[in-house]
C-alpha cells in the first residue's frame, strides 16, 4: 500500500482529502471478523464533484473508503486500486476510516469562502456501514453541517441511521435535510448473495418507516435494477408496493452499470451462480459499462406505471412531503447508479 506516499507534497491519485492523509494505525478486532480498519488523518473533508457531472450538488463528504456491505455491483470498487488494494475482497474488508473528518469539516465550513451549498453524504461508500457503530463519525459531521447552516442529504443502506434520527429531526428544523434509503432487492435470499454485508430488505423497510414516523421525508433509491434477476414485473411490483406501504415519499429506479474492475467482480459471480445469463449480459452491455438504450427504455416502460400506481412519482412526493427536503443524493462521480 502507498501509505509512505501520503505526504503533503505528493499526489498519488487517491480521492480528494485522502491523497494527503496520514496513516495512524491499522486495527483488527474480533467484533469485525476479517475486516481491517486503516485509521487516517485527512487534510480535507469536502470533496468537489466534477464540473461535467451535472449533479444537483457540488460537494460531498465521505467518512469511509471501502465498504463492508460488500455489494457485488458497487461502482466505487475501482477507487481502492489507487491504494494498491484490489477492487474485490480488499474493498469489502480493508476499510479506510477518516477519524478526524468532523473536525476538519468544521474548519472548512467556517471559511468565509464557504457559501453553504448543499453537501451530499453517502455518495461513494456508505456512512452508516457497520464501522460507524465503532467510530461514531456521523453525529459530529451532522452537527458541523447544521451549526454552519449547510443543507445536506444522506443516502444509506445502513439501519444504524436510526441511532441518529433524533439528531436529524432537530437538524431538519434548522437546515434542509434529505434522507434516502437504498433498497433494490426485495428477495432476501438474492439480497444475501449480492449484498451480503447489508441489512435485510425487511430491516430497511423498517428503517424507511422509522424515518417517516420521525417526520422526515424518505426517498428510496431502487438502484441498481439487475437485469434478469430483479427486473421482473413481480419483483418490482412487490418491492415498490412494500416501499410505498413503509411510507416512502418517492423513488428513483435505475439499471445497474458495471464500470472498470466492478464489471469483472460482478460477472465472475454471475458466471458462477447464473452462467446462462452471461450471453444475455454481453448482448445488453456489449463492451461498455451501461445497459443498451433498448433495455433502458424497456425498463422505464415497465417501472413507470408501477411508480404511478403506488404514488411514488415526483408529484406524489411533493404532495406527501411534510418538511423541506434537499435534492436527492447522487453519486460522487457522474455515475447514476449509487452503490
Amino acid at each position: 500500500m502507498r501509505w509512505a506516499a501520503q505526504t503533503l507534497d505528493v499526489d498519488d491519485g487517491a480521492l480528494p482529502g485522502l491523497e494527503r492523509a496520514g496513516l495512524v494505525r491499522s486495527v483488527r478486532t474480533p467484533d469485525f471478523d476479517g475486516i481491517t480498519f486503516h485509521e487516517v488523518l485527512c487534510k480535507s473533508a469536502l470533496n468537489k464533484t466534477p464540473e461535467a457531472s451535472q449533479l444537483p450538488f457540488r460537494f460531498t463528504v465521505n467518512t469511509f473508503r471501502g465498504c463492508s456491505h460488500a455489494c457485488r455491483y458497487c461502482f466505487a470498487r475501482p477507487t481502492h486500486e489507487y491504494l494498491d488494494l484490489d477492487a474485490g475482497r480488499d474493498f469489502d474488508s480493508q476499510i479506510v476510516v477518516k477519524t478526524n473528518v468532523a473536525a476538519v469539516l468544521r474548519r472548512e465550513l467556517a471559511r468565509r469562502s464557504w457559501k453553504r451549498e448543499h453537501v451530499a453524504l453517502g455518495t461513494n461508500t456508505d456512512p452508516y456501514q457497520r464501522a460507524e457503530g465503532r467510530y461514531r463519525l456521523m453525529p459530529g459531521v451532522i452537527r458541523a453541517l447544521v451549526e454552519s447552516g449547510t443543507p445536506f442529504s444522506i443516502l444509506t443502506k445502513g439501519t444504524l441511521l436510526r441511532r441518529d434520527l433524533p439528531l436529524l429531526t432537530l437538524a431538519a428544523g434548522q437546515v434542509d435535510v434529505g434522507v434516502a434509503v437504498s433498497l433494490a432487492i426485495g428477495d432476501p435470499e438474492l439480497q444475501q448473495q449480492i449484498e451480503p454485508g447489508t441489512p435485510t430488505p425487511k430491516a430497511r423497510l423498517d428503517l424507511i418507516r422509522a424515518i417517516s414516523d420521525a417526520g422526515l421525508p424518505c426517498h428510496v433509491m431502487v438502484a441498481p435494477v439487475i437485469p434478469y434477476l430483479t427486473d421482473s414485473s413481480r419483483h418490482l411490483d412487490d418491492l415498490l408496493g412494500a416501499i410505498s406501504a413503509a411510507g416512502a415519499t418517492g423513488v428513483t429506479v435505475l439499471p445497474m452499470h458495471l464500470r472498470g474492475a466492478t464489471r469483472g467482480w460482478f460477472l465472475s459471480w454471475l458466471g458462477q451462480e447464473h452462467p446462462a445469463l452471461i450471453r444475455r449480459y454481453r448482448r445488453i452491455y456489449g463492451r461498455g459499462a451501461y445497459v443498451s438504450p433498448e433495455y433502458a427504455t424497456w425498463l422505464k416502460d415497465r417501472v413507470d406505471p408501477l411508480v404511478a400506481r403506488y404514488g411514488l412519482g415526483p408529484r406524489a412526493t411533493e404532495h406527501r412531503r411534510p418538511v423541506a427536503v434537499s435534492p436527492r443524493p447522487g453519486a460522487e462521480s457522474a455515475d447514476p447508479t449509487l452503490f
